[in-house]
């Protein structure tokens, strides 16, 4: 008895075990991921590694060193701030202006010599060095920049120049592994690896607008403009900024969707500047006491003479969307406004003494901020 029930279940051992093997090999349900990191042979012959060599490869050459140079006063020996002293120093208190190196990181955009990197590292550099991975340096210019996403691009004059490829598929999700190439610490080109923690982060108090990817890759002072990549060796992200309390590294770390950034650029390089769409308003979170928090902002400020005050909208209005985007934080609101192009109709919706009302409003170019 004992032998025919070990057979049987012997023989539904190996149906179920084909059975898997052709739902995996020839159905594959969506859930069992791809995995585009390389195996290659562990240690010692033993077992497999996985390996993100090859994206690695891929995106490097496009991944350059950014260093900066600027003048900065330094302020006079305090010794010689003693009265005896000083009438034989007559000029001391007169700073002395010296060059302060900045050390960062850049992507390589485009074969004509569009680099991106953050609007920080560049802010009142009088010199700008690039070197790439292939050993060439050259000085860059500073094309143009957005302080308001803390971005800038640069341009270099080399030929035959490495070109990142851009993730135009999806967008990144929580949970996908990510590698962040810069140069921490001035090291040289280093690569570290983890995964998407979240997206979608605003309200950090960074940029005026706020998209970030936030990532657990270790992100070091001089990653700042280099780039965070998939497993396919595209660009996923600019490295931004880490929140720390030590100045290094603790796993929380922020970078602006390629998307946004590459966007960022196109309008650079064709206006010299970033066009965004702007109603005058200022609106804070919707708070009323006795009633239920729900996605909306409140007009706090209707800037006479924009499109906000043609269009009659008041303090007191509360904005609950922009065209058919939900709003639920100034943040949002900020962002879904820009989004639309200057000199289009707009439609806002309103809560007015708690009656829903439709506004529409011809969007404005947005002014420069100082």
């Amino acid at each position: 008895m004992k032998t025919v029930t070990a057979l049987r279940f012997a023989i539904q051992s190996v149906t179920a075990g084909l059975a898997l093997a052709f739902v995996v090999l020839v159905l594959k349900p969506e859930w069992i991921p791809d995995i585009p990191a390389t195996r290659e042979s562990g240690p010692n012959g033993r077992g497999d590694a996985v390996s993100y060599s090859r994206a690695v490869a891929s995106a490097t050459p496009a991944v350059v060193n950014v260093l900066t140079t600027s003048s900065v006063g330094v302020l006079p020996e305090p010794l010689l701030e003693d009265p005896f002293l000083r009438r034989y120093f007559a000029d001391a208190e007169t700073p002395r202006p010296r060059a302060a190196p900045r050390r960062g990181s850049g992507v390589i955009m485009s074969a004509d010599g569009f680099v991106l990197t953050n609007h920080h590292l560049v802010r009142a550099a009088q010199e700008i060095h690039v070197a790439l991975q292939d050993g060439r340096e050259t000085r860059a210019t500073v094309f143009g920049t957005d302080p308001d996403t803390d971005l800038a691009v640069l341009k270099i004059d080399l030929d035959a120049l490495p070109i990142i490829a851009i993730n135009e598929t999806r967008e990144a999700r929580v949970g996908d592994v990510v590698l962040a190439i810069g140069n921490p610490f001035g090291v040289g080109q280093t690569v570290t690896m983890g995964i998407v923690s979240a997206t979608g982060r605003s309200r950090i108090g960074l940029n005026t607008f706020e998209d970030f990817i936030q990532t657990d890759a270790a992100i070091n002072p001089g990653n700042s403009g280099g780039a965070l990549i998939n497993p396919h060796g595209e660009l996923v992200g600019i490295n931004t900024a880490i929140y720390s309390d030590s100045g290094g590294s603790q796993g929380i770390g922020f970078a602006i969707p390629a998307a946004l950034a590459y966007s960022v650029m196109q309008e650079i390089v064709d206006h010299g500047y970033v066009v965004r769409g702007w109603l005058g308003i200022e609106v804070q979170e919707f708070a009323e006491p006795g009633t239920e928090r729900q996605p909306a902002v409140t007009v706090v400020n209707v800037l006479p003479g924009t499109p906000a005050a043609a269009a009659d909208l008041r303090a007191g209005d509360v904005l609950t969307r922009v065209d058919d985007t939900p709003v639920g934080d100034p943040q949002s609101a900020l962002n879904a406004i820009a989004r639309i192009k200057p000199g289009t109709r707009a439609s806002l919706g309103i809560l007015r003494g708690g009656l829903p009302l439709d506004v529409s409003v011809t969007v404005a170019q947005r002014p420069p901020q100082g």
